[in-house]
This record gives structure tokens, C-alpha cells and sequence, in this order.
């Protein structure tokens, strides 16, 4: 199990990677800005896709990852 402080800095780190420095912290700033219920999203966030196409998303994504 890994830290708070490790995820945070882990999570930065995916931020920046996947959407580059500016649009990262454009990121942070829209969820410090804007209230945001994380629970309310996710119920949206896949409205389209069946249980098993998630679990296969999460997997390939886990794979991905992994080898990194």
C-alpha cells in the first residue's frame, strides 16, 4: 500500500503525462474552482457501456500500466 502523499505525487505525474503541464494544472484549477461530486460523475461517466466493457477498459489500462 502506498502513501498519500505517493498518490498524490503519482497522480500529478499521470496528470502531467497524459495532458502536459498547462492542461494539468488547468485541470486541478477547474476542480478547485467548480464544486465537483465525484460520486455523481461516475454514475454518468459510462452511461454507455456494460459491465463487462469497463472491466475489460480496466484491465487493458491495469495491463498498460503495469509495463510501464
Amino acid at each position: 500500500m502506498i502513501t498519500d502523499t505517493e498518490i498524490k505525487i503519482k497522480g500529478i505525474e499521470t496528470l502531467i503525462k497524459s495532458l502536459g503541464k498547462l492542461n494539468a494544472e488547468r485541470f486541478i484549477t477547474l476542480l478547485l474552482r467548480e464544486p465537483f461530486d465525484y460520486t455523481k460523475w461516475q454514475r454518468n461517466l459510462w452511461t454507455d457501456k456494460s459491465v463487462e466493457e469497463i472491466s475489460q477498459m480496466a484491465m487493458h489500462s491495469r495491463l498498460t500500466n503495469d509495463s510501464n
